[in-house]
Order: structure tokens, then C-alpha cells, then sequence
């Protein structure tokens, strides 16, 4: 298991991409069901307001810096974590390693999105798609049922893109998922199923996509004053802690 480092509450793995990916592939012939998460301000910032969140990012069994603001906040805190481990990078990484051997769920995003990600998916890497959902499902009446379904398929990995909440979503269903490893994976079925496009390269490099599509798109404006939120509440920290 990773050494961690704390931030803002969190235990964020020190670990690369490949070694995250690495886990992921010892997690899945466990018996007992895991969850991954790929931490970012966004997260942090909803988990303050809502405790059940919280909880369930810090019992996650593993926690990797997704977003450069995690990164940054380990810096403030005087740690170093050895780089960003994006979500969609990771998981990538983990289809491409697992290959056909692989049996994979894709729950989540809109009608369609879901089945594209998932035969794109088994071009590019071979995997086996043991089932598909989309994520416009009544939560409150149909969860026990669709959770139930993918059970049934017996997938080694469920990849989760159902928005705000959706670990909570993946841990409250841990028992009757019964899925060895789970990840919530947010806009990454978009990006597998080529409807939304990554940002260019420079972006990945710096650490600057989210600024990249926030700016181009008014609709994800309202994610700033979380990132300002993410800023103050790191900062804050580090003037208590000296």
C-alpha cells in the first residue's frame, strides 16, 4: 500500500499514474469491494458542505491527486506528491493493462454516452463489456434495481460517471454492487466515447484543464467560486499550522 499525505483532511496517496493503475490491478481480484478516488477541489469543496460525502472520500481505499489544486495543496502543507493522476488518464491506463482479461461495467452520462465509451473501450483496448447503463435513472426509486443488475454481470470494474455525489452513490450500493474495484470517474465516459474532446496538450502539462473548459463554456462558471473556495480554505490552513 502507498504512503499518503494529508490535505485538507484527505489521505492522498503518493503515487504515479502507473503505480495507481498498478493497484487497480490487484484491487480487482480482491474479494471484497474497493473504492478509488480521484480527488479534486470541486470534490473537497462539495464534501464541506455535506458530511455523508466526506466520510465516504475518507473511507475510500484509495485516494489519488486528480486535480493540480491537490498537488498545490500538498506543496502548501510541505509534501510532495511525485505528479497529478487524472482520472481519465488513469483509467485508460487501466483498460489498457487489463485488456481482454478485463470485464468492465460503464454506469452513467447521458443515453448513449455510456455504450459509445464502452465499445470504444473494446476497440482500443479489448476489454469485455459486461454492461452498460446510462445515469438518467431515478435515484430513489430504481438504484436498488440497476445496483442489483450489476451485481449480476459480475464486473471487475464499474466505472461511475454519475456527477456531484456519485461516490456516495458508489458506497452506499458497496454491498450489493459487490464489484471489486469502483471508481467515479465524472466526464470521463464522455471523453472514452469521443463526444467531448480532452483539452489540448499544454493544458495537461500545467495542470490547466479545468480553467480551459470553465472559461470556454459559461454553463461551468458557477465552478469558480469553489476553486476560490478550494484556495482559501488551503491557505487558511497553512497560517493555523504555523
Amino acid at each position: 500500500m502507498f504512503q499518503t499525505v494529508p490535505v485538507l483532511g484527505y489521505n492522498v496517496a503518493i503515487a504515479s499514474c502507473e503505480e495507481a493503475a498498478q493497484w487497480c490491478l490487484k484491487a480487482i481480484k480482491n474479494e471484497r469491494s474497493q473504492l478509488l478516488v480521484t480527488l479534486n477541489p470541486e470534490i473537497i469543496i462539495q464534501a464541506e458542505s455535506k458530511p455523508e460525502l466526506k466520510a465516504t472520500l475518507q473511507r475510500a481505499e484509495l485516494t489519488v491527486a486528480d486535480g493540480v489544486g491537490v498537488v498545490w495543496a500538498a506543496k502548501q502543507a510541505g509534501y510532495r506528491l511525485p505528479e497529478r493522476v487524472p482520472g481519465v488518464e488513469l483509467v485508460g491506463r487501466v483498460l489498457e493493462l487489463g485488456g481482454q482479461d478485463l470485464r468492465v461495467f460503464f454506469l452513467g452520462a447521458k443515453p448513449g454516452i455510456a455504450e459509445k465509451a464502452a465499445l470504444e473501450a473494446q476497440r482500443r483496448f479489448g476489454i469485455q463489456i459486461a454492461g452498460i447503463q446510462h445515469g438518467y435513472f431515478d435515484r430513489e426509486k430504481e438504484s436498488e434495481q440497476i445496483c442489483q443488475q450489476v451485481c449480476e454481470t459480475k464486473p471487475d470494474l464499474l466505472l461511475a460517471g454519475l456527477g456531484e455525489g456519485q461516490e456516495l452513490f458508489l458506497d452506499n450500493y458497496r454491498n450489493t454492487l459487490n464489484v471489486p474495484l469502483m471508481i467515479g470517474v465524472g466526464g470521463t465516459l464522455d471523453v472514452l466515447s469521443g463526444e467531448v474532446k480532452r483539452t489540448p496538450a499544454w493544458t495537461h502539462k500545467w495542470g490547466l484543464e479545468w480553467a480551459y473548459r470553465v472559461g470556454l463554456d459559461p454553463k461551468r462558471w458557477h465552478r469558480f467560486p469553489r476553486l476560490l473556495r478550494f484556495m482559501q480554505l488551503v491557505l487558511v490552513k497553512e497560517i493555523v499550522n504555523r
